[in-house]
């Protein structure tokens, strides 16, 4: 079978109207015939119907069965002169006569349509469409060559023919009716609107909302390839599952297109995710394929919607259909959504008599060199990695949506008014654009409007000992080799080349204009819950415009669709300022059994990790503050506004008064000023001296205290006083204390506090000093309390 079977030639490109999609048993993969399919049957239907009552008669007898006199099982009446096969169309229409004799039983043509006389012209319209359905499924029947969709299509001939016969509308008899899953994919899709994008200004939300109804009424004219197809495509599948879902959409959705007698549903909100999750990556490919194909024949105004933000679209929608992570299939995603919020699924839906192109679900070949894309504008299916669909995922976090049901806490601020303040920055004019070189704007911010308009594209790649080598996937490995080894000089480059090319290892690539401009190449490790990053790094005369930022941003959301949550990397010197800005710490949240033997251990080196949310769509993630940042902006005016009330001078004064509580002047609270706390500062410097100097003591005498006696000695240390700029020890502690150095308790209690923060910089997590620290914190606070320097 070609690669562009079923795709027209010189048609329109994606969501263009004007073609019917394919009939049954038009050959199931050719859209050739496809068109004229249910254009012929409605044509034929309509003369029928505008026919005299005895054509009518002699039509509906055929499927009749005889009502003669002495129980005869003539089911329908067989002229004595058939016409001919084909029919000619020149033959004069003859008279029907009815008391012509039927060839199998000799009974007339009147003794099959007796029950006929009293029938109403509708209800025989009604008759003769099922008739002329019976006629096309019994061509279906024998055109069909797929065993399963031949048995499907000999079951409905039978349904219409039986239905004919006992003058009923005719009903599908099935354990189930539709809906088969919950939510829908229509449903589903309008969820994974309101999750990832509410938050975009209108006229971007409207994009969306195209795009969403573009995709959900591709899927309602989508062929779904057989089951026979699909178990030489993936023979690991859920066999019985697809098939009992394909045989489903053929008897609720396909068939019902040109048989209309039988009820219709539309696939989009009849079916949900299991459906979605059969078809979506074939679907994908192909819709993609299509529209480069004809990139040249679309129109201006529908260009850029379709070659950027379909692929854009689609990659988003891709993550969310296989990862049950994702919020958006729960059933009750929109019971936390505020009252009077107009429910999304309201405002997208698939057009009912919308008809788009017809695909084919035969294999496209897609070029290889897209596979592994992690990003949302370019993102295709890979072959270096493992079919989602396959995968074994386990139950995650707590979704978001559960965060709606949380009871709300004195000083949230209402819904209503944060409705109303979003109602006023949804147009893109009103938020105040940043500057890529103002100190406000986001570090990714430059790389993440590059990647929209194309500039860049994201690829996760990695060689294959089993796939054929792709000429241009070795190239941009070659390249990542070259960019590690001129940024990582102390790396040999041996072992640089080595572990870009092994298999085991896959690297997020950055590509500009063709070339690999920097990456991150990782080993991932499911079994235990975490990957290691090995190398990380932008070329020079690219650096400083956001690509590291947005590359590990990527790298972040890549490891949320694949359900491990963890990072774990050992930076030198000149690489931890970039992982710490990148939400990387020294605080291991991976027990150390987990990774111990695993990951290559380097020396000098730091070991830093990053634990990910699932809930945070990290590439977005600057856009979302921005906003919020603006939100806030507005409700701060908003209050000042409320505030701006001028209240008389306080004449108190002049009748002898000498001070009063601050709390008692006129629009002090409206201003948001409240109470200081209760943290008594004594006065008495004796007082204060006796006071730090018994919590001292019980500090010093802690079982926990021993490691902090005295000064960190270089010998024990090495490179301490390189990584602690600011040293603190108990006994230096004493000294000042007894030079009167703590002339207030926040010095005291700020030199403690860098005593525990030093301690917890520079020692792992899992050592016995960090341990130390935070058991003696917890120890000094509680002092602290006792003594009533702060509140309790």
């Amino acid at each position: 079978m070609a690669d562009s079977a079923g795709i027209q030639q010189g048609s329109p490109a994606i969501g263009a109207s004007g073609l019917v999609p394919a009939a049954p048993g038009a050959g199931g993969t050719e859209g050739s015939g496809a068109a004229g399919g249910s254009a012929r049957i409605a044509v034929k239907k309509a003369q029928l119907r505008s026919s005299p009552r005895p054509k009518k008669l002699e039509k509906l007898g055929v499927y009749s069965s005889c009502k003669a006199e002495g129980a005869c099982k003539c089911n329908g009446w067989k002229s004595q002169n058939p016409p001919p096969t084909p029919p000619r169309t020149d033959q004069q229409s003859s008279t029907v006569n009815l008391q012509e004799p039927c060839r199998s039983c000799s009974h007339t043509l009147g003794d099959h349509v007796t029950h006929l006389e009293n029938v109403s012209e509708e209800e025989m319209n009604r008759l003769l469409g099922i008739v002329l359905d019976v006629e096309y499924l019994y061509t279906c029947v024998h055109k069909e060559e797929d065993a399963d969709t031949k048995q499907v299509y000999f079951s409905l001939f039978k349904l219409l023919r039986k239905s004919i016969l006992q003058m009923g509308k005719p009903t599908l008899e099935a354990q189930e009716s539709p809906p088969f899953e919950k939510p829908s994919i229509e449903q589903g899709v309008n969820n994974f609107v309101q999750y990832k994008f509410s938050h975009l200004p209108s006229k971007e939300r409207q994009t969306i909302m195209e795009l969403a109804k573009m995709f959900l009424n591709q899927i309602n004219y989508w062929q779904l390839e057989t089951p026979s197809q699909r178990r030489q495509r993936v023979p690991n599948d859920d066999a019985a599952g697809y098939k009992a879902n394909y045989t489903r959409w053929l008897c609720y959705c396909n068939v019902p297109q040109f048989c209309d007698s039988l009820p219709r549903y539309e696939t989009t909100q009849i079916f949900g995710r299991t459906l979605l999750r059969s078809v979506f990556t074939v679907m994908r490919k192909q819709l993609l394929e299509q529209a480069r194909q004809e990139k040249d024949k679309l129109p201006p105004e529908k260009r850029t919607l379709i070659l950027t933000h379909f692929p854009k679209f689609l990659s988003m929608l891709e993550e969310e259909v296989y990862s049950h992570s994702s919020p958006i299939w729960s059933h009750d995603f929109l019971a936390g959504a505020p009252a009077g919020q107009i429910p999304i699924h309201t405002v997208i839906s698939a057009p009912p008599v919308a008809r788009p192109l017809y695909y084919s679900t035969s294999p496209v070949s897609v070029d290889p060199s897209t596979c592994g894309s992690v990003s949302p504008a370019r993102k295709t299916a890979s072959v270096l990695e493992p079919n989602p669909v396959g995968e074994k995922r386990k139950p995650s976090e707590p979704l978001p949506y559960e965060e709606n049901k949380r009871p709300r806490v004195v000083g949230d601020i209402p819904m209503e008014l944060i409705n109303e303040v979003m109602a006023t920055i949804t147009d893109p004019a009103a938020i105040p654009e940043t500057s890529l070189l103002s100190a406000h704007s986001a570090r990714d911010e430059a790389a993440r409007l590059e990647e929209r308009r194309g500039v860049i594209e994201f690829h996760v790649i990695g060689n294959s000992l089993n796939q054929k080598p792709n000429k241009r996937i070795l190239m941009w490995l070659v390249g990542l080799q070259n960019v590690f080894s001129h940024q990582l000089p102390r790396m040999p480059k041996e072992y640089i080349t080595r572990l870009v090319f092994d298999p085991k290892h896959k690297t997020l690539s950055l590509i500009k204009d063709g070339r690999v401009i920097g990456g991150i190449c990782f080993r991932m490790f499911p079994s235990q819950g975490f990957t290691e990053i090995v190398f990380c790094a932008v070329t020079s005369n690219e650096q400083v415009k956001g690509y590291g930022t947005h590359l590990m941003n990527h790298l972040k959301e890549y490891h949320i669709k694949h359900e491990i949550l963890n990072f774990l990397t050992y930076a030198d010197e000149y690489a931890i300022g970039y992982f710490k800005k990148q939400g990387f710490s020294k605080d291991i949240k991976v027990p150390k059994a987990k990774y111990v033997g695993y990951i290559k251990d380097y020396e000098g080196a730091t070991l830093m990790g990053c634990e990910l949310n699932p809930s945070i769509p990290y590439t977005e993630f600057s856009v979302i503050i921005k906003k919020q940042k603006e939100i806030i902006k507005k409700l701060i005016e908003r209050k000042q506004a409320q505030i701006r009330k001028v209240y008389p001078g306080l004449s108190c004064f002049k009748e002898g008064v000498r001070q009063i509580p601050i709390e008692s002047i006129p629009g002090i609270r409206e201003t948001g000023w409240k109470p200081v706390g209760k943290g008594k500062e004594m006065k008495d410097p004796d007082q204060l001296y006796s006071t730090l100097k018994t919590i001292l003591q019980h500090v010093k005498s802690h079982p926990n205290g021993w490691p902090f006696m005295e000064p960190v000695k270089k010998t024990e240390a090495p490179g301490y006083y390189q990584v602690i700029r600011f040293p603190m020890d108990l006994k230096t502690m004493s000294e000042r204390l007894k030079s009167r150095y703590y002339t207030t308790r926040k010095l005291f209690m700020a030199d403690m506090q860098r005593i525990f923060t030093n301690c917890r910089e520079y020692n792992p997590p899992e050592s016995e000093y960090y341990k130390c620290a935070n058991l003696l914190e917890k120890f000094f606070y509680t002092k602290i309390k006792e003594a009533g320097l702060i509140e309790k």
